[in-house]
């Protein structure tokens, strides 16, 4: 009865809750936006060692962030978080340009895996408060987003410290996810940029 009750109400007043994986190389900044998303507040981070989750409320919609470790030797680990995940947070550290031919790697291989397929992607590209740091549009062309093709996505640039672009990112998931859970999440090729 309670459950009855629960999927009426979240109807009624559009109550959603997703699940969402976010990943990227390690030094991204991927625990820096979690907890700045959950708490508001910038803590001190080391590299995660496992995961992390958190559910975040934006808006009328309830996202389980699951932060995924990014070294090397633990991103084959990735893909058995993968069930039912409805959208991908990638971050991109736009200052490591040395490494995003790597990031481009990792990246195609997550879109590309049979239980993400019909997730929206929305891309952080994070520190553009540092001087040097890839442009949005060169992180773009970095990952290969330009070729995707029948996904919808999204790439915002970022400071998590500051948190700039992280709410206008969360604006774009969430409207992106209720339109597609109206649809019976149907494939739609978007991009925004």
């Amino acid at each position: 009865m309670g459950q009855a009750f629960r999927k009426l109400f979240d109807s009624f007043f559009g109550n959603n809750e997703m699940r969402i994986v976010m990943l990227g190389l390690d030094a991204a900044g991927k625990t820096t936006i979690l907890y700045k998303l959950h708490n508001g507040k910038v803590f001190y981070t080391v590299s995660t060692i496992g995961f992390n989750v958190e559910k975040v409320q934006y808006k009328n919609v309830m996202f389980t962030v699951w932060d995924i470790a990014g070294q090397g030797k633990l991103r084959p680990f990735w893909r058995h978080f993968f069930n039912n995940t409805v959208g991908l947070i990638y971050v991109v550290d736009s200052l490591d340009r040395e490494r995003i031919g790597i990031a481009k790697e990792e990246f195609q291989a997550i879109i590309k895996d049979p239980f993400m397929l019909n997730s929206v992607i929305l891309v952080f590209a994070n520190k553009q408060d540092m001087k040097g740091a890839l442009t949005p549009k060169e992180v773009c062309e970095g990952l290969g987003l330009f070729e995707l093709k029948n996904r919808k996505w999204h790439i915002q640039g970022t400071c998590a410290l500051r948190g700039d672009g992280l709410y206008e990112g969360l604006d774009w998931l969430a409207s992106t996810l209720k339109e597609m859970r109206a649809a019976g999440y149907s494939s739609v090729s978007t991009s925004s940029f």
